[in-house]
């Protein structure tokens, strides 16, 4: 018995002198070939496999070809639309809109070094992970916030049932104040982390503009009041080196905060609190030409001067933005200055589009005179803080040189970059409107281009209404219909010559202006019987009656 114990332990410890000896070789094996994987893999200059920047795949790339694959697709992403919509507003985003940047190399190099850190169980750990898992390097796209939230703006005042701020403007000695109206606003956060997801999709670039409804921020009298207050100063010009100081009317509310306050207790839209306006004794206007020599930029459109209504509106608007003066730093803001148009301010009602079709409206026809001012200012190279496309393509400016305005919601602003005062000269005669900016040529002056390009044509429809009053087969056309189009606008600007930069200026959409046509469903029966009731009848209408009708017809 106690030799069969004796078999029983000496086999015991064959066996595990055979287990750990199979463990040491395969261990060596292991860390053999652990240490040939990570020597081979450290001195080979390509990606390991599964290694992913972003959405592109890396894998077995050099540094070279990873950073042209990487490229390649960023370019892709920059010059790539996304369309926008909410209800029936539409919009195409262009990314290069926004200057987006990234920083391709560091990406690169960080996949490079994946697996090459010189810890061989960490490289191989890594490495194989990659392989089974794949491994992702975030590359964030920096976007230029300011040239986003200046799209947003422009959308926002194209929405339906958009929030209306309170507004106020000044008309001569009167402080006018608009009470604003709840409604929807773009949200911000939500709208640049939908422009971010949707621009590095391979398809599908489209998101729904997300809006929430908001009341307009109280109107608070003291604010407006600090806004608006000015001390009369005079205007002055020296020379060697120049310098131009403008006059200052001297601004003030003519009675006290707590009885405007009182004013505005009241229910009503327009509110209006008396001011005093002192003149100072020398204003740029009496120092002559010295202040505004040289003509900075200018452009012109042309009119129907048959359509008075229209005329009329221009010369009104055109009245109040020639010879305004806007100092250095300051923005221009053309709703502030023309003021809203009413009736009793002596405007008409001309044609206007709103709703997909052309309609009478009070005012129509100034926005020609902001697009006018719009391309002036371009070619004057001042900066554009605030402008929209209209819905349709207009007749007197090509696609992406217009801007259009709406008192409450849309603006055209921009601001004077310029180291001097600048003055706007406006003309509306014998059928053409002329804008002018004016001031004294800086040391370094330019020379800029517009370039608009269309990219799309969008045809228009036909809508056909049934009119029971006209024969059958009978047709006449109620709205002309004309084509939309998608643009793309860009500034060049040149010294001698020479392009110095072109930056993308917007990229519009104007949607088709459906073509609407009467057509006749009336039976031949119920046509001829009434023809012949006419007929009957006609000897009872009075000679001149009938006269009138056959000039008519």
């Amino acid at each position: 018995m106690a030799r069969v114990n004796t078999r029983i332990q000496n086999r015991m410890k064959t066996k595990g002198k055979v287990i750990g000896l199979t463990g040491i070789i395969l261990l060596l094996f292991f860390v053999f070939f652990s240490v040939i994987f990570s020597l081979v893999n450290l001195g080979n200059p390509k990606i390991a496999r599964g290694v992913k920047i972003g959405k592109i795949d890396v894998s077995n790339l050099t540094q070279e070809e990873a950073t042209k694959k990487v490229e390649k697709w960023y370019q892709e992403i920059a010059q790539s639309n996304i369309s926008v919509n909410y209800q029936e507003v539409e919009e195409t985003i262009h990314i290069e809109q926004f200057h987006s940047e990234i920083d391709i190399d560091k990406a690169v190099k960080e996949a490079c070094l994946i697996g090459k850190s010189g810890n061989i169980v960490k490289d191989n750990y890594t490495i194989l992970f990659s392989m089974i898992f794949s491994k992702k390097i975030e590359i964030p796209i920096s976007l230029n916030q300011e040239e986003i939230d200046r799209k947003i703006e422009e959308i926002n005042a194209k929405i339906p049932n958009a929030l209306k701020e309170s507004n106020y403007y000044i008309e001569e000695d009167k402080l006018i104040i608009i009470k604003g109206k709840s409604g929807v606003q773009i949200e911000k956060e939500k709208f640049n982390q939908e422009l971010r997801e949707t621009m590095i999709k391979e398809e599908n670039r489209t998101f729904k503009i997300p809006v929430k409804e908001l009341s307009p921020k109280e109107i608070k009298i003291s604010d407006i009041h600090k806004e608006i207050y000015k001390q009369a100063q005079n205007a002055s010009i020296t020379k060697d080196p120049i310098e131009v100081k403008p006059h200052i009317n001297g601004i003030d509310f003519a009675i006290s905060e707590e009885e405007a306050e009182a004013i505005l207790k009241e229910e009503k839209e327009e509110y209006i609190i008396p001011l005093t306006i002192t003149i100072p004794e020398i204003t740029l206007d009496k120092l002559g030409q010295e202040a505004f020599p040289h003509i900075l930029g200018t452009f012109s459109t042309t009119y129907n001067m048959e359509n008075k209504n229209r005329v009329t509106n221009l010369e009104l608007a055109s009245e109040k933005i020639d010879g305004t003066i806007i100092l250095p730093g300051e923005i221009f803001s053309y709703n502030k200055i023309v003021g809203e148009r009413t009736i009793a301010k002596g405007y008409k009602e001309a044609a206007v589009y709103s709703g997909g079709k052309v309609v009478d409206g009070i005012g129509g026809g100034i926005c020609q005179l902001s697009s006018t001012l719009y391309n002036a200012v371009i070619y004057a190279n001042l900066e554009i803080t605030s402008r929209s496309n209209h819905r349709f393509l207009t007749s007197y400016v090509t696609a992406g040189r217009d801007a259009t305005v709406s008192w409450g919601t849309i603006d055209f602003c921009f601001k004077n970059t310029r180291a001097y005062p600048i003055k706007i000269l406006s003309n509306v005669k014998n059928g053409v409107v002329t804008t002018q900016i004016c001031g004294i040529k800086e040391e370094k002056e330019y020379e800029v281009v517009i370039e608009s390009i269309v990219t799309e044509v969008i045809p228009y429809s036909i809508n056909y209404i049934r009119d029971t009053a006209m024969k059958q087969g009978e047709e006449e056309i109620k709205q002309y219909g004309a084509n939309g189009a998608k643009s793309m606008t860009y500034k060049i600007v040149k010294q001698n010559g020479i392009m110095i930069s072109k930056t993308l200026l917007s990229s519009d959409t104007y949607h088709a202006l459906e073509r609407i046509i009467k057509t006749g469903s009336k039976k031949i029966q119920e046509v001829n019987a009434q023809t012949q009731e006419e007929k009957q009848n006609e000897n009872e209408l009075n000679p001149e009656l009938l006269e009138t009708i056959k000039e008519l017809d």
